[in-house]
């Protein structure tokens, strides 16, 4: 049933407290146009399906690494992490001059370093503490390209990203996820690079060990420090962090950082320097997820509810009754247009997998163009919803600017299935709070690469209340719904 609301007295007030010897006549004129206008609300019933995909964008704010039992689908998903390193611009600076090294040299006449390592630091995990797992680092043969759109299916090792000549770096590192994660500190993960007796690079060159190689490589070749960019592609193409034993946890990295030392000459003073080589979201950070395809599918064909469930898994469709809002409705502004999403708990607390914060509506032909853009929800095409626990719901408080695009693509001609389509995705979301206003902005969405699952309440056909379809069946109402504020002009 349609509701109407005249929207009078406000107006008319507005006029009368405004009118003075010249504004009268204008006073009049308000009431007299707010006589015009009505607000008409309505309620739509909207399809939803689960969709699985295959693959989504690899680069995200933080690289996942882990090994997990899905208890939903029984199957495993296991993920993986690349990572290049960035030159800070102190470098040159901050660093001693060659002759100012007390470093033994090895037998080819480089200097050696005292130490070189990596450290690997965690966020946060999910899984069991004490869990034994073990991390794998891979010296990679070349860099991966900027420009180049990797997707979480890019596997690095089948397409020859790994250097395998016989010289490689390769280390095992066993650890488990006690102490590394408090409130107040973050423990890493030390693997070390020095630990080959002799390190051969890329052109047949020896050296005592990886920081030694580094070390030479700073003071014969300063131009290679010069850039980010001059040190990926001649000296360091970046490490690949693979899972290869252990089950039980999945961890979010924060970041890696990569260090060399080794004593100087300062003040008179013999004293340790370490140069550090962060990996950060401004280098390029891929994670490949191994999942098991056959089994989303499966999860995916429930149709009781719908899905959504990262790493790179299964969205939830939705199909917006786009013609049927317009109808009768071709003339008047839609001011609003909400849609409320249930979930439903889980029925065991078993699950890892945890209802994701955010998600994010896009039409279905921007799904991989979003973020490929590096794209932000602009609230006129792409909305973001936040999980209110209290209400067990995802909510997206007026899409009648998408409702708008839609329908006027349609206008214009736009023949695809998908033209009344949009695709509900967990995503990752970065903030930054404003220090003069208590405005929060959104600064870079990611697809979510954490363990993330939740079922909603599935929609099941356009009609918003029980009625009859065109065949004169009895048809149910859509459990899912949009509701809707038309702004109404009539015509006297």
């Amino acid at each position: 049933m349609k509701i109407r609301l005249m929207l009078v007295a406000a107006i008319m007030y507005l006029g009368l407290t405004a009118c003075d010897d010249t504004t009268d006549t204008l006073g009049d004129s308000l009431t007299h146009t707010a006589d015009k206008f009505e607000l008409i609300t309505d309620t739509f019933g909207v399809s939803t399906r689960s969709i699985t995909v295959d693959s989504v964008l690899a680069t995200s704010t933080y690289p996942y690494i882990g090994h997990v039992k899905d208890t939903e689908t029984g199957s495993y998903v296991q993920s993986s992490f690349s990572s290049q390193l960035s030159v800070l611009q102190t470098i040159f600076y901050a660093s001693p001059k060659e002759d100012s090294l007390k470093c033994d040299k090895d037998e080819w006449g480089n200097y050696i370093a005292d130490k070189c390592y990596i450290g690997v630091y965690f966020n946060s995990f999910k899984g069991d503490t004490i869990n034994p797992m073990k991390l794998t680092l891979h010296e990679l043969a070349k860099p991966l390209e900027e420009g180049v759109k990797y997707y979480t299916n890019f596997d690095i090792e089948k397409e020859g990203y790994l250097r395998n000549d016989g010289n490689e770096i390769k280390l095992a590192k066993s650890y488990t996820y006690q102490g590394l994660v408090t409130t107040d500190s973050m423990r890493p993960v030390i693997i070390d690079l020095n630990k080959e007796e002799v390190y051969v690079d890329r052109s047949g060159n020896k050296y005592k060990n990886y920081g030694t190689y580094l070390l030479t490589s700073f003071y014969k070749h300063p131009e290679y420090f010069s850039s980010s960019y001059n040190f990926i592609h001649n000296v360091c193409p970046g490490f690949y962090f693979e899972q290869t034993n252990g089950i039980g946890n999945m961890g979010e990295v924060a970041f890696v950082n990569m260090s060399v030392a080794f004593k100087a000459l300062r003040s008179d003073t013999i004293s340790a320097v370490e140069i550090t080589f962060p990996g950060t979201e401004e280098v390029m950070q891929t994670t490949f997820i191994d999942n098991d395809k056959e089994k989303m599918s499966e999860l995916a064909s429930d149709e009781s509810c719908t899905y959504i469930k990262s790493p790179s898994g299964i969205f939830t469709e939705m199909t917006l009754p786009i013609e049927d809002i317009k109808r009768g409705h071709e003339n008047d502004t839609i001011s609003s247009a909400k849609v409320v999403i249930p979930r439903y708990n889980y029925t065991s607390d078993e699950s890892m997998f945890v209802a994701p914060e955010y998600i994010m509506m896009v039409p279905k032909d921007s799904l991989y163009s979003f973020f490929e853009d590096k794209n932000v929800p602009d609230s006129k095409v792409s909305y973001l919803a936040t999980y209110s626990s209290s209400r067990n719901t995802y909510t997206f408080n007026n899409i009648s600017d998408l409702v708008n695009k839609l329908w006027q693509n349609k206008m214009n001609g736009y023949d695809g299935d998908d033209w009344n389509k949009v695709v509900l995705i967990p995503v990752k979301v970065s903030t930054n709070s404003s220090t003069t206003s208590s405005s929060t902005s959104v600064t870079n969405v990611s697809n979510e690469m954490g363990l993330k699952s939740t079922r909603l309440v599935k929609g099941t056909n356009f009609y918003g209340r029980d009625g009859k379809d065109a065949n004169g069946n009895l048809v149910k109402a859509s459990p899912l719904k949009i509701s809707v504020i038309y702004n109404k002009f009539r015509k006297e």
